[in-house]
C-alpha cells in the first residue's frame, strides 16, 4: 500500500516516513499543498495522511482540490485543531478522519489500518489464515502466495462468499460453471480436491469440510 504524506516539517515527516517504511508501506512526501496535488496525480497512492497547516495552499483547499478527482481516497488530517467547527469544517472538505498533534505513531497506525480495511473488505476476503483478493485475483495462504486456476479461483470466492452455509453441489455448478441444466457434479470434486492441495486444507478437519448428500461449507 502506498501512503502520501502532506506535510511541512521535515521532523514530523521523517519521524512517519521511517515509521511507516518499517511496517512495509511505501512513502511518497510533498511538503505543501502544490506539491501534495501533483505527487497525487504522480504516485495515485492508497491513502493520504495531510497536514492542515500548509505553504501556499491549505490542507482544506489540498483535500478539496484532491477530492474532485477521488471521492473514494482515505485522507487523514494530521492536525492540532480539534475544536468541533475545526473538525466539522475538514469532514465538509472531504477528509475521512483526522488525528491532533501531538499524536502517538501507534493510534496513526491503527487508524490507518481501519481505513485500508474499510476501504477494502468487499475486495478481500478471508477463510482462516487464508485471503483473497477479488481485483488482483491473488490469494495468499499466511503470506504465500498461492497458484490457482481461474475455476479454482472462483470455486473458492463462491464458498468463502458463503461462509458457514453449506453450499450443494447444483448450486455450485450453477454459480462457478455457469451451468443450469442437469449435470454431472462430479467435476466439483476434481477441482476441490485439486484447491485443497494447494492451499493444504485438511479434508476432515480444514477449512472447507465435505457436507455428505449436499455439498461443500467453508468455515473459519
Amino acid at each position: 500500500m502506498k501512503i502520501l504524506i502532506v506535510e511541512d516539517e521535515p521532523g514530523i515527516y521523517n519521524f512517519l516516513k521511517e515509521g511507516l517504511e518499517e511496517e512495509g508501506y511505501a512513502i511518497e512526501i510533498a511538503s505543501d499543498g502544490i506539491k501534495g496535488i501533483e505527487k497525487y496525480h504522480q504516485s495515485k497512492p492508497d491513502l493520504i495522511l495531510l497536514d492542515w497547516m500548509l505553504p501556499g495552499m491549505s490542507g482544506l483547499d489540498t483535500c478539496k482540490e484532491i477530492r474532485k478527482y477521488n471521492k473514494e481516497l482515505p485522507i487523514l488530517f494530521l492536525t492540532a485543531k480539534d475544536t468541533i467547527k475545526e473538525t466539522i469544517e475538514g469532514l465538509r472538505a472531504g477528509a475521512n478522519d483526522y488525528i491532533k498533534k501531538p499524536f502517538s505513531f501507534e493510534e496513526l497506525l491503527e487508524r490507518i489500518k481501519i481505513h485500508f480495511r474499510n476501504r477494502h473488505e468487499d475486495e478481500i476476503l478471508f477463510l482462516g489464515n487464508i485471503s483473497l483478493n477479488k481485483s488482483s485475483h491473488q490469494v495468499f495462504n499466511h503470506e504465500k502466495e498461492i497458484s490457482l486456476t481461474q475455476r479454482e479461483f472462483a470455486l473458492l470466492e463462491f464458498l468463502i462468499s458463503n461462509k458457514g452455509r453449506a453450499c450443494t453441489r447444483d448450486e455450485i455448478i450453477e454459480k462457478v460453471w455457469n451451468i443450469n441444466f442437469e449435470y454431472d457434479t462430479g467435476v466439483i470434486d476434481v477441482f476441490m480436491n485439486s484447491l485443497r492441495k494447494k492451499l493444504n486444507i485438511d479434508k476432515e478437519k480444514g477449512n472447507i469440510k465435505t457436507v455428505r448428500g449436499i455439498g461443500y461449507i467453508a468455515n473459519d
